[in-house]
């Protein structure tokens, strides 16, 4: 349920997130109206991209493994995104995980060929005169998808008001100059401690900002301690040395496809693999480290043991 804050932002849940829209500036019904029109964007593309919603687009083409399918544009969309994101990550990031994920316990709605391989690259073959598709595995766009979710109703936001930030759980937009007129100042949440915030970062001009945790996703398994970002290489949970993994980019599905994937690239790998990318990220002993265009946005940091320091 859509509820409004003392200063006229919006919260509700959807996506399995917390939500939450600010819009400085704007007129209150206009306000609303904005609000209502991004929650009932986000809960269709909830509705074409879940897979653990019975009645959801993708979990009722999870059941059609091997048949050509017409499917809505919203999933069309998806999973040509999701095609090409595991192309430019060099597999890193892949739908297909969804087997590994359920048998460490992490099930969604009942499917197709759960156990069933792949042919080779092929997952996925598309028809784009007809929007049809055809899967050669069930498919999981949990995090590709809140960020196209997030890309999407944004775009409803940008169309009425230029100075707004919507988040869905740690995947958002900023635009504009901010409440007071100087950008944006995002916090990035710490991995050991999910009530407070590692980081702050300033983004004069606004953009897409996409954490990749295993702060809140974490549990036990066969009495091992396993988390959701699973590494498509070894099908076991990857990120070797990481708690977290921020990025800032243009747009929020490539910040979440790259967040995870260099997630997966590990501590010893993350550097290197960030080039010119603004990246920030959180080891496993709770240290926070930047690459160059990640440290040149962060204008502070907490310090461990107590109190918080300036850039």
């Amino acid at each position: 349920m859509l509820t409004t804050a003392a200063d006229g932002s919006f919260s509700w849940n959807a996506m399995h997130s917390p939500i939450s829209l600010q819009l400085p500036g704007l007129d209150d019904v206009l306000a609303l109206a904005v609000a209502r029109a991004v929650e009932a964007d986000l809960e269709a593309t909830e509705q074409a991209l879940s897979r653990f919603r019975p009645t959801a687009d993708l979990a009722q083409l999870n059941v059609r493994v091997g048949q050509w399918t017409a499917v809505p544009a919203r999933l069309y969309k998806a999973l040509a995104a999701a095609w090409r994101a595991q192309r430019l990550t060099e597999g890193l990031f892949d739908p297909r995980v969804i087997d590994r994920l359920e048998a460490y316990g992490y099930r969604g709605t009942a499917h197709d060929g759960a156990q069933r391989a792949a042919d080779g690259e092929l997952w996925l073959q598309r028809d784009p005169r007809g929007y049809r598709v055809r899967l050669s595995a069930p498919a999981d766009l949990g995090g590709i998808g809140k960020g196209l979710g997030v890309r999407w109703a944004a775009r409803i936001v940008r169309r009425i008001h230029g100075n707004f930030l919507l988040n869905a759980g740690g995947d958002l937009v900023a635009e504009g100059p901010g409440p007071e007129g100087r950008g944006w100042q995002i916090g990035i949440e710490d991995p050991l401690d999910t009530s407070d915030v590692v980081a702050a970062l300033h983004l004069p001009r606004g953009g897409a900002v996409c954490t990749s945790s295993i702060a809140r996703h974490i549990w036990q398994h066969e009495g091992r301690t396993v988390h959701h970002l699973i590494d498509p290489r070894t099908g076991q949970p990857g990120g070797a040395g990481l708690l977290a993994v921020t990025v800032v980019a243009e747009d929020p599905a490539w910040a979440e496809v790259w967040s995870k994937a260099l997630f997966l690239r590990g501590a010893s790998g993350i550097a290197e693999a960030a080039g010119a990318r603004a990246v920030v990220w959180v080891t496993e002993g709770g240290q926070l480290q930047a690459n160059e265009a990640g440290r040149r946005l962060v204008f502070w940091r907490a310090r461990r043991g107590g109190g918080r320091q300036k850039e």
